[in-house]
């Protein structure tokens, strides 16, 4: 498995390290970026990028990686493969590099079922725990789950995950309601979805007091794993040895049962990471180093991907049914025709939009070749994107089951245990990342998906992973975090500007909001959309004054104080109001979309 990153990183501040290959094997490319240090400072030098060879004809991942491999060699003329594999560490500066890491999603990436006494309680701790380690969850097993025993047993038997999660119970809490989940494994007798014979890995993370029990309920039936609780106290969630020994097993077991995989962990200097793991990693990297509340997005074909980082805490949810090919429909199931609709700036037909996505799902490599299709598809974004993020403020949530002091008033809200952490208003910077949003034609296209699609509050920085690289400079944060830091801010990140949303509702055409800037004041009507100038890297004082009943951050009227940053779409005024509510009547609708397209320089169709 190669050194552990601690025993990598002590290493590398022994010895400077010069250049680095990181790989992304995905589920269809496999992405390499050859990093090296120039001067003070590391910057991305050159990509390839190759298909990926996990399936047949290959069966042996390795081949993507060298044949992306040599595309950084063609391009740079530095020489990084020899007899069949990477050169690490380096000779000389033109042969081979100082590290070599790698990430994969290839092959289904780390599916896990998670099983729970209570649902809403350490279900949702174990959900949470799987999906901070890079999981796809397939299902959550409970006692409250209303399903009978043969139903479970079935789904269990069938699934065929990778590894299980179990957990519940307090410290020195129940007992049976453990053994009998650990019961219903023993009958199921679930085979590992990799390994023909291998038991399946089961990491029990629950009561310490019902270790023993669940031990001889098991004993021989599975690869039984044992760590600290996930929910120790009512009070406390202590997610970490669950993810480590996730990760851990994901290498001993997952890895080295794909094809391939067991020769390209030889080959890295540190142990293979989950993906999605590694861009979370790195979400929690940039937070840490730019102490701010980040939301990122990977928005695939499959699935969409969510990271959040919110008062320190990192939450991350997968939508396994969202996505822009081969799950265009399910989004369509979901959210609706009129929801899809709704954000397509001209007159569109049920059945034609229907037509056009099941095309779309049918052939899921086309792009769209009009400028009506590219509006369709963004339309489609929107809804994935918002579905997903609803899905994400669902999970990332507070402790249920914990005693809070409330206020009468907080009580007849309806707030308590168990709220959301997101708070956008709060909310520092937006990442986006995925082929619609970070190959989007036009940047403000992104930029105006990621408003309608969260409806950020208050001051927000908006952004885009340029190329996808966010995976690798995840895995390079645990060893060089100022080296993927430095390539992130320089070479990776686009930042489209920052957002000035206030919260609330007026009249439509009444002064929503009053920008001073340099020396000038703007009034921006409500219902409307405007961009200031303010180029990448620019950066200056604003004074924000919200209209009545508005917010912005100070309270409802408030003046605001900020420093804003401009980017390649600029200081951006979405004066629309929060919630966003679209015109009912169709022929204004489409006025309305037409206008905001049209403010951020945008044509519709």
């Amino acid at each position: 498995l190669g050194l552990c990153y601690n025993e990598i990183a002590m290493s590398t501040n022994e010895k400077a390290v010069q250049s680095i290959l990181a790989t992304d094997c995905g589920s269809t490319p496999t992405k390499a970026i050859l990093i090296e240090k120039q001067g003070d400072e590391y910057r991305l030098v050159a990509r390839g990028e190759a298909p990926t060879t996990v399936e047949a004809p290959f069966d042996d991942v390795t081949v993507g990686v060298r044949n992306a491999a040599a595309e950084v060699e063609d391009l740079t003329g530095k020489r990084l493969l020899e007899a069949g594999r990477l050169i690490v560490p380096a000779r000389d500066s033109k042969t081979g590099t100082d590290l070599y890491l790698s990430t994969s999603s290839a092959g289904g990436g780390l599916q896990m079922m998670v099983a729970g006494v209570v649902r809403s309680m350490s279900g949702e701790s174990a959900q949470r725990a799987a999906l901070g380690a890079g999981a796809i969850i397939m299902d959550v097993i409970a006692v409250d789950d209303g399903r009978r025993e043969y139903q479970r047993v079935e789904r269990i038997r069938n699934l065929r995950p990778d590894m299980i999660l179990l957990s519940g119970g307090t410290d020195g809490g129940t007992v049976t309601h453990l053994v009998e989940l650990a019961e219903l494994l023993v009958a199921a007798d679930p085979r590992p979805r990799l390994g023909i014979g291998l038991q399946i890995p089961v990491i029990f993370a629950g009561n310490k007091a019902a270790r023993e029990a669940v031990a001889r309920t098991v004993d021989g039936k599975c690869d039984l794993r044992i760590v600290d609780n996930l929910r120790p106290t009512m009070e406390r969630e202590n997610l970490g040895p669950a993810r480590e020994a996730i990760h851990e097993l994901f290498l001993q077991h997952v890895m080295q049962q794909a094809p391939g995989y067991s020769k390209l962990s030889s080959w890295t200097s540190t142990g293979i990471m989950s993906t999605p793991n590694a861009f979370g990693q790195m979400v929690q990297t940039i937070a840490d180093s730019l102490g701010l509340s980040v939301l990122a997005v990977d928005i695939g074909g499959a699935t969409t991907d969510v990271f959040s980082v919110f008062d320190g805490t990192f939450n991350r949810t997968v939508s396994a049914n969202l996505g822009m090919s081969y799950s265009i429909c399910n989004v369509l199931l979901e959210a609706g025709t009129a929801n899809i609709a709704r954000w397509v700036p001209f007159p569109l037909e049920d059945a034609d939009l229907r037509n056009r996505l099941r095309n779309k799902m049918i052939r899921p490599t086309t792009i769209p070749h009009t400028l009506a299709d590219l509006r369709i598809e963004q339309a489609v974004a929107r809804e994935a994107l918002r579905l997903a993020f609803e899905h994400h403020k669902a999970l990332a949530r507070g402790l249920k089951g914990v005693q809070q002091v409330r206020t009468i008033g907080e009580a007849l809200s309806q707030s308590g245990t168990g709220e959301t952490l997101v708070d956008l208003m709060e909310l520092g910077l937006i990442v986006g990342s995925g082929g619609v949003l970070s190959h989007a034609p036009r940047r403000a296209e992104s930029a105006l998906m990621m408003l309608d699609a969260y409806q950020p509050e208050g001051v927000t920085l908006l952004a885009v992973d340029s190329i996808f690289m966010m995976p690798q400079l995840g895995v390079l944060s645990t060893v060089l975090p100022e080296a993927a830091m430095q390539v992130f801010e320089r070479d990776c990140l686009i930042k489209l500007g920052h957002s000035i949303a206030p919260v609330g509702t007026m009249r439509p055409g009444e002064t929503a909001v009053t920008i001073r800037i340099n020396g000038s004041e703007t009034r921006v009507p409500f219902g409307s959309i405007e961009v200031l100038p303010l180029g990448v890297g620019e950066q200056a004082e604003v004074e924000i004054l919200p209209g009545r009943g508005l917010d912005v951050g100070a309270g409802k009227g408030r003046p605001r104080r900020a420093t804003v940053e401009g980017g390649v779409v600029g200081l951006i005024i979405d004066a629309r109001g929060r919630p966003l509510q679209l015109p009912t009547d169709p022929d204004a609708r489409i006025a309305k979309l037409t206008e905001w397209h049209q403010a951020l320089g945008l044509p519709v169709a």
